[in-house]
């Protein structure tokens, strides 16, 4: 992420609309098999921000990550939390789930801030497909195209806005260190690609709290609620979802890929 002038709006790291959406899922694989606990596949899930909350929910979330200073954190989380019976960490990659994961293990799948690093976000969306079983959701979290636009226009960078508008991938250069950035439809058609997923929540994380002047959230709590408020308004607002700072969908796995559909990175 470019720091300075041009940083992106981020919004609030785990938004409140995103968790309530994996809780309610959480509720719902509970109330289906209440004889054990959900089971949540964190890909690429670092230190745990999305794993102790879904731990202290009941589940049994495995993290798979290729860091193992984040795995460290991730142990230390989890125990601080009281958690960490809950919680499995693993060294491993995406590119090869399949060796550390078994297919169709888990009722939930995460892979938040994943597919804008991987070198192909096609084949990542099929490995966490397939680690998700049946019925399960895949939950992905994914930096807006468009916020990006404005946060440069805003910013002066015109270059870079332009860049980010028209590149297919959505990047601004060489110098980005993200491989994507993804608007609505887009991040739709990724999921739904190989037939095997079919997106029901798409909605924005940081549509507007993003772009919030700082000296007004230091109004005080009053304020913060009212922006928490007015967020949890435009958060699903099709006009404003595509300038929220992430895209967040939720894709329920329905059944086995077409043979021979095609997965096509964006």
């Amino acid at each position: 992420m470019v720091s300075g002038p041009t940083t992106e709006p981020t919004g609030a790291v785990g938004g409140g609309r995103v968790h309530g959406s994996l809780a309610t899922e959480v509720t719902r694989v509970r109330a289906l098999r209440p004889e054990r606990p959900p089971r949540v596949l964190d890909v690429g899930g670092g230190s745990g921000a999305w794993a102790v909350p879904l731990a202290r929910l009941g589940c049994a979330v495995t993290v798979v990550d290729n860091s193992p200073d984040a795995l460290a954190a991730l142990h230390r989380r989890a125990r601080d939390a009281g958690v960490h019976d809950l919680v499995t960490p693993v060294q491993g990659d995406v590119d090869a789930l399949a060796e550390v994961a078994p297919a169709g293990g888990a009722d939930l799948v995460l892979g938040h801030n994943l597919l804008e690093v991987v070198d192909d976000a096609a084949a990542a969306v099929a490995a966490l497909t397939t680690a998700t079983a049946v019925g399960g959701l895949v939950s992905v979290l994914v930096p807006g195209r468009y916020a990006a636009v404005l946060a440069r226009t805003l910013s002066g960078k015109l270059a870079e806005a332009r860049a980010l508008l028209t590149a297919p991938d959505g990047r601004f250069g060489a110098d980005d260190p993200l491989r994507r950035r993804l608007d609505a439809a887009t991040l739709r058609e990724l999921l739904e690609a190989g037939g095997a997923l079919q997106v029901e929540v798409l909605q924005g994380d940081g549509v507007l709290e993003g772009w919030v002047p700082g000296a007004v959230c230091d109004g005080g709590p009053a304020i913060v609620r009212e922006v928490a408020e007015l967020e949890g308004l435009a958060a699903a607002a099709p006009p404003l979802l595509e300038v929220a700072a992430r895209l967040h969908a939720l894709a329920r796995h329905g059944g086995q890929r077409r043979p021979g559909a095609p997965f096509s990175t964006p």
